[in-house]
């Protein structure tokens, strides 16, 4: 009975979910609006050109987040990509053909309500082909990681590495994440060059 009842309600918070507008912010918080120069300016009678946008996030950014409900916001940063990071143990090596990499956020509560959530569940790494890559249970020697389930009051800050496992032959291009367990309509997107 409880797992049908999991299961109807994942299928509607789903369902709220896929009605909402979805967004990537790839913009930095601190990022200073592109300036033009005269010269690049279009002229009245002339078709409109998209206006640049500003300097896509990099490892160190930090991007605003925000979660489903109004009252829940991050401020993001992606502190440093482990790439290649060690096993924590014997017994958390990476599968034959695979590597773990260690992506360290710090997670600043910016609005009212308490962040409770699993950070893991809303982060993926993304290689240079496409192909997106989920968290991994295991913790690597980079660092502490975020436990299962965090809970950050307004105002304070959690930090923690989260492991994915990727195989050897990948170039990790991105990092994503999004609040609610990647259910919230506002992901963040940073270049990892």
């Amino acid at each position: 009975m409880r797992r049908m009842l999991a299961l109807a309600l994942s299928g509607l918070f789903a369902a709220a979910v896929a009605c909402s507008d979805e967004t990537v912010n790839t913009t930095p918080a601190s990022s200073p609006p592109v300036s033009r120069t005269p010269a690049e300016e279009t002229p009245a009678t002339a078709s409109p050109s998209p206006t640049p946008s500003r300097a896509s996030a990099a490892v160190g950014d930090t991007l605003d987040l925000t979660g489903i409900g109004d009252d829940e916001k991050l401020a993001v940063t992606v502190v440093r990509v482990v790439d290649p990071a060690g096993a924590k143990n014997q017994y958390a090596s990476p599968d034959a053909g695979m590597r773990f990499v260690a992506v360290q956020f710090r997670l600043k509560n910016t609005g009212t309500a308490v962040y409770k959530d699993s950070p893991s569940n809303g982060a993926k790494v993304v290689d240079t082909q496409g192909q997106q890559f989920d968290a991994t249970y295991e913790d690597t020697n980079a660092g502490p990681g975020f436990p299962g389930s965090v809970t950050i009051a307004p105002g304070d800050t959690g930090l923690g590495f989260i492991t994915f496992e990727v195989p050897t032959s990948s170039k990790i291009a991105k990092v994503q994440f999004a609040m609610n367990s990647g259910f919230s309509g506002n992901a963040g997107q940073w270049n990892v060059s």
